[in-house]
């Protein structure tokens, strides 16, 4: 697929133009100069056709170990994967030196490059800056604003001899959503089985990696992929917006997003720490997995447990990684501590799987990423209606609800009406009348009898309105 990286100097308004052709808010937005920090990938659509964007840090005369610095070495980074460049510069303030450097950089590179002057909102005002930007070098500049639309189709007309006929656009899939509207006529049916969304081999698994500022999200990352792919570094919040890499591991696709931190609510400041975390919410929701990164210097605090109750909350697989292990003498006792946390305080979910790791010296990576596809299995798993029903049977004959007025609360029939997460429908004669405490009597034993471990189970209790819905029971 074709790809093209949006490059400039700080606050030229690359990252609108990137939300602009991926059609959707991606991109953190503000006035602030270096709000984007890494680059990120998209798909976009013009005119019909599809492409892959590349957002990037704004270009500064930065070539040490500073902030600035590994800023532009991200971009250098992004302009490698491109096949083409769209070199932004501001309409209003005209050509800058700062300009004229990365002009003259950007010709050394080898990449088609076309000039965009943003912020035409007003043509007599951009009039000079279009005129000027011929001295850049790098052919007939397209005035725009990508604020507002304005000299889309200019630019259309200059990215169509890029464009590849074959490419394909993928649309985002609501993972979340069940048709109810005909659920109640499957009660009873012995043979029911829904028609589950099918792991596709050649579709990537999502993974999102989560956690508090600071932990080793980004390093992480890096130590997967084997490359300085995002930024890292001491200070906390360098990642502010949700990274999406795209990486292959024995012959499977997978799309690592690395999040920005998430502090406690009462301790965000700013609007663009608020964008940031909002981000890194959207990015949990749209992954499979989520490997949530703890410290192990200060592991399972009140806010990793917060995390970590919103990712299930979500539907989402959960894996923790605990980082920073190496540095930690008593792991035994480390261990056991969290051991009682996670039961203690994560009741939603059973034996999450949680792995000692070092992101900063890569051990225990190849551990950690076997974990999290085994836990992408539980996700995806199902179970026959037969084999649900004749469960359904012992489990009642083991321990019946509470009877309602002195008369039994039949539990007549259940099935599997989802995966991703492993999600049940029972119907029973009063599902008013069933405990919370009897509710999850039976989600445990779900998940003790067929072995659903490390992922959320969903239990919908139905009305029961088929005199005859417990035929399906043997």
């Amino acid at each position: 697929m074709f790809t093209l990286a949006i490059v400039g100097r700080p606050n030229v308004g690359k990252s609108t133009l990137f939300n602009r052709l991926a059609g959707k808010q991606l991109a953190i937005v503000d006035d602030t100069p270096g709000v984007t920090r890494d680059w990120r990938e998209a798909g976009a659509t013009l005119f019909g056709h599809s492409f892959k964007i590349i957002d990037t840090a704004g270009l500064e005369e930065n070539f040490d170990d500073s902030i600035q610095g590994r800023m532009r070495k991200q971009t250098e980074n992004a302009l490698r994967q491109a096949d083409a460049v769209l070199f932004v510069i501001d309409g209003r303030s005209g050509i800058t030196p700062l300009d004229q450097h990365f002009a003259q950089w950007l010709r050394k590179q080898k990449k088609p490059v076309v000039l965009v002057v943003n912020k035409a909102e007003n043509d007599k005002a951009v009039m000079s800056s279009m005129g000027d930007a011929y001295s850049l070098g790098l052919g007939s500049p397209i005035a725009l604003s990508s604020a507002h639309g304005i000299g889309m189709d200019d630019l259309f007309y200059a990215l169509q001899p890029y464009f590849n006929e074959d490419e394909e656009n993928e649309e985002e899939r609501d993972q979340n959503g069940i048709n109810l509207d005909h659920l109640d006529d499957i009660e009873g049916i012995e043979d029911f089985e829904f028609e589950a969304e099918e792991d596709d081999p050649q579709k990537p698994i999502k993974i999102a990696i989560a956690g508090r500022p600071n932990v080793g999200k980004s390093t992480l990352l890096n130590a997967i992929v084997k490359d300085e792919r995002v930024m890292t570094g001491p200070e906390a919040g360098i990642t502010r917006d949700a990274i999406a890499v795209d990486w292959e591991y024995e012959g499977r696709p997978f799309k690592l997003v690395d999040t920005a931190g998430m502090r406690k609510k009462a301790k965000v400041v700013g609007a663009i720490e608020k964008m940031s975390v909002d981000d890194s919410m959207r990015a949990v929701r749209l992954a499979q997995v989520v490997i949530l990164v703890i410290d192990a210097n200060s592991p399972l605090e009140k806010q990793d447990l917060h995390i970590a109750g919103h990712i299930v909350e979500e539907g989402r697989a959960l894996v923790i990684a605990v980082n920073k292990w190496d540095t930690i003498r008593d792991k035994d006792e480390l261990l056991e501590e969290m051991q009682y946390k996670l039961e203690t305080s994560l009741g939603q979910v059973k034996d999450v799987r949680f792995i000692p790791i070092s992101a900063l010296h890569g051990r225990n990576i190849e551990k950690l990423f076997k974990a999290t596809l085994k836990t992408y299995e539980f996700w995806n798993l199902r179970t026959s209606t037969g084999k649900l029903n004749r469960w359904l049977s012992k489990v009642e004959s083991q321990n019946a609800a509470p009877l309602v007025h002195g008369r039994s609360n039949r539990l007549k029939y259940i099935t599997q009406v989802k995966t991703r997460p492993p999600t049940f429908a029972i119907w029973v004669s009063q599902p008013k009348e069933l405990p919370n405490a009897y509710r999850r009597y039976l989600i445990n034993a779900l998940r003790r009898d067929f072995d659903i471990q490390s992922v959320p189970i969903r239990l919908m209790v139905r009305t029961s309105k088929n005199p005859y819905g417990n035929k399906g029971k043997k």
